[in-house]
């Protein structure tokens, strides 16, 4: 019997049919006190949770689900579920007082996120305690972190939810550890252990890996067996697995050629990073996060050199690789998403780009201006292009209208990769889809484009896509040899 009632109680019915495999994920999950979706993106997940928390109150399993959606999504959420059900969410936000008659309000369904339920962690569990509630974590990656504060809230308010649900299309977010807290929510540690520090050591792909046989077999071994121990409670599905039909998705790597200042910097940072990253003519075995910050800068250069000299006023190399196949892509009337991990290079690439009128999605631009450009983005055909950063809009957006992806630069996340080419490759799309990475010639571009092949081979076997096999026939443990000789470029080991 449900712990409060409502004067009225909301339709609890779909408003559009399921595809047979989200049914099937539904039915997979709706009684179990834990779960995990981990259908590959583009495959409505959506869909798959609405019908699921819908199933949920129908069942009288839960009196209330709370989603908890990244903040950029709030509004992305809203949308779906004036789509797909007839339920009204009420929503928390950073306004506490509104959060508290929320709170104390005969609610179904509560829309909240991440960080909002960081801050109102004490008011969530009282809430807990006159119901049962059930929750759903949207892009649950954003608790991969073991000890962030929260993941350590989520963690903490385990006991607090009678029905617990994950979904992510990239549970190896970024490497095969990433899985390991996001399952720790689910069932605190039954499945992948309660130690995190020797798990990530288990499941680490670091540099020293390419010519140590025996580390490769022992990491193969841990990696292959991690989705047969979560099997029981976790769907996954993929667009390879013949559930549905897409167009093809054409992945292409366009070589550009350097720009003479821009070489220039490129190789003087060489020199002055040398020292820091190279230990015994090797570059360290686990890079760490400040290593990262000094690679981002190779990046930088690779991509456009102003993102660290303001002084440089040349045309990049890459620029002119982007305009050719822009060109094509127009003169066909199709629409073009342009990836940048830079906001600064969004807005430099926006006035590069000005005849062609070009949307803007940004971290630095209010959500408010990023759902205008999308809707125009999507709504009016003379608007052809958007520029886009992975961070602001590499989730929970369907672009379909396009069909092109250009990465003008990318960086060490498998996650922002993965998930921004798919904004166009998913359900709805009619058309072939083309995703170029433009990779600057003998630069950090060539190690990223191995480091990322290397990481989604990992993440395929972590998540049951491929076998042991396969695995082994697309796998490259190349990218820490391939970084020491970018660093050694020009040195002369005679």
């Amino acid at each position: 019997m449900s712990k409060i009632l409502l004067r009225k109680e909301p339709d609890l019915s779909t408003k559009h049919q399921s595809f047979p495999y989200q049914h099937d994920a539904v039915m997979a999950l709706c009684n179990l006190e834990y779960g995990a979706i981990f259908h590959e993106q583009g495959l409505g997940k959506t869909k798959i949770a609405i019908d699921l928390l819908l199933n949920w109150l129908q069942q009288k399993a839960v009196d209330t689900v709370i989603l908890v959606v990244k903040k950029s999504l709030i509004q992305n959420w809203s949308d779906e579920l004036t789509t797909h059900c007839f339920i009204k969410p009420r929503f928390l936000s950073a306004n506490r007082q509104e959060n508290f008659y929320v709170l104390n309000s005969p609610v179904r369904l509560v829309v909240a996120n991440y960080e909002t339920i960081k801050s109102e962690k004490d008011r969530i569990k009282l809430f807990s305690k006159t119901r049962d509630v059930g929750v759903i974590l949207d892009e649950a990656a954003k608790i991969k972190t073991p000890d962030s504060e929260i993941t350590q809230t989520f963690f903490e308010l385990i006991p607090f939810f009678k029905r617990r649900v994950i979904m992510t299309g990239t549970p190896a977010a970024n490497r095969p550890y990433d899985i390991w807290a996001q399952i720790y929510f689910l069932d605190q540690g039954k499945s992948l252990g309660t130690n995190f520090s020797e798990f990530k050591r288990e499941t680490n792909l670091d540099n020293d890996l390419y010519d140590d046989i025996g580390r490769q077999i022992d990491l193969e071994k841990k990696l292959s067996g991690i989705f047969s121990r979560i099997a029981s409670f976790a769907v996954r599905e993929t667009k390879t697995s013949g559930v549905i039909e897409l167009p093809d998705k054409v992945i292409q790597s366009v070589q550009c050629s350097w720009e003479s200042r821009q070489l220039e910097i490129y190789l003087q940072l060489i020199n002055e990073l040398r020292l820091v990253i190279l230990k015994n003519g090797k570059p360290v075995e686990d890079i760490s996060d400040s290593t990262l910050k000094l690679l981002l800068r190779l990046v930088q250069v690779a991509s456009n050199p102003r993102l660290i000299d303001g002084g440089y006023s040349t045309t990049p190399g890459k620029m002119d690789t982007l305009r050719e196949l822009l060109s094509e892509s127009t003169s066909k009337g199709e629409k073009t998403i342009i990836w940048t991990s830079f906001n600064e290079n969004a807005v430099w690439l926006a006035k590069e780009l000005i005849e062609h009128s070009p949307c803007t999605v940004y971290g630095k631009l209010p959500i408010k201006d990023r759902n205008e450009h999308i809707k125009r983005f999507k709504t009016d055909p003379a608007a052809r292009v958007l520029i886009a950063t992975p961070g602001s809009a590499k989730e929970g957006l369907t672009l379909t209208v396009a069909n092109n992806a250009i990465f003008y630069d990318r960086c060490f996340s498998l996650d922002d990769y993965l998930q921004a080419q798919d904004r166009i490759h998913r359900i709805s799309q009619q058309k072939t889809c083309y995703v170029y990475n433009l990779i600057m010639q003998d630069s950090i571009d060539e190690w990223v484009d191995v480091l990322l092949s290397a990481k989604h081979a990992a993440a395929q076997l972590v998540q049951n896509d491929i076998d042991l096999e396969e695995y082994r026939r697309i796998m490259s443990y190349e990218f820490g040899r391939i970084l020491r000789e970018i660093l050694n470029a020009g040195v002369n080991n005679d």
